[in-house]
């Protein structure tokens, strides 16, 4: 039977990365990619080993702790003792558990294995066991799809407590600086593209916008197109909000897009790429700590601002 290394190599390579994934996302260690395939590299080249006269070697226990050692190192780094030993234990938990797994799936399967020079076997064809193909191709979309729900879910959860961040809207170049209030509350919608809504007061943003628009929106006059020069260059960035108070019927909120939107959070600038500002003519704040009420998701999309 023809073996074909280079796509076993592939498989054992994909195997160890997402043993990696998994242990990253048991202990809640931030994944950096390109270590994670370094470590599943180095793992990937002892089955290439296997297959060279340094066969015997590499079946020796000791080396392949030094191995697995080796691994982990370069995944996730060494901080201190007590934390190169967390990664290491939990990869072993990751590689026994998902072990055990394919040897059940195996049984159930009635798939015959064998153990041969160290290596657990089975009788397929030569491009890598199916029942570890499968382990692979579910199991990437699977931990994608965790790990990113995890990520959100603890985002959400740290939104969930009031935090006051600065906050830069810039309207036709102007920019305006703000207090805001990151308030999980606030999950107001355009109702067609589906865009997240900060509501500003309406005293502040007239600063930067121009008088004639501030006063035909608070007239309410506006969406009738009057013929003003400013009406024809506002009116396509202007959008009608609908919302519900408790206790009252529903209302409706004028938007306006900005040119920009960026928000100081935990030490950094995020940019909002898709966002609109809903103006609110009563005060926000009584103490005027904040002038503006953050949606969450503009947070947790946000993309990070890098110096120029």
């Amino acid at each position: 039977m023809a073996v074909y290394l280079d796509v076993i190599w592939l498989l054992n390579l994909c195997f160890d990365a997402l043993l990696l994934w998994l242990t990253a996302i048991m202990l809640k260690r931030d994944v950096v990619w390109w270590r994670v395939l370094a470590g599943a590299f180095i793992g990937s080249l002892l089955v290439v080993m296997m297959f060279t006269p340094f066969s015997l070697y590499v079946q020796h226990p000791v080396i392949k702790v030094f191995c697995s050692f080796l691994i982990v190192f370069t995944a996730f780094g060494f901080k201190r003792i007590r934390y190169f030993l967390e990664n290491l234990f939990a990869f072993y938990f990751a590689t026994f558990t998902v072990g055990g797994g394919m040897v059940a799936v195996h049984y159930f399967l009635q798939r015959e294995i064998d153990i041969h020079r160290g290596m657990l076997t089975t009788y397929s064809l030569g491009v890598g066991d199916p029942v570890s193909w499968m382990f692979v191709l579910v199991g990437f979309p699977a931990l994608w799809l965790f790990s990113r729900a995890r990520i959100n879910g603890l985002r959400e959860k740290k939104l969930r407590f009031e935090h006051i961040v600065d906050v830069v809207i810039v309207f036709d170049g102007r920019p305006l600086s703000l207090k805001g209030l990151i308030d999980s509350g606030n999950q107001l919608y355009d109702p067609i593209s589906k865009i997240p809504v900060m509501i500003v007061e309406m005293e502040k943003v007239k600063e930067v916008l121009p008088e004639e628009l501030v006063q035909q929106l608070r007239l309410e006059t506006a969406l009738d197109g009057p013929n003003h020069p400013v009406f024809e260059k506002w009116m396509h960035r202007l959008r009608i909000i609908p919302y519900r108070v408790v206790g009252s019927e529903q209302q409706f909120l004028i938007a306006v897009k900005p040119d920009r939107i960026m928000i100081f959070y935990e030490r950094q600038w995020l940019e909002v790429e898709k966002g609109l500002v809903g103006l609110n003519e009563t005060k926000l704040s009584t103490d005027g700590e904040y002038e503006c009420i953050i949606h969450p998701k503009m947070v947790q999309r946000g993309r990070k601002l890098t110096a120029s």
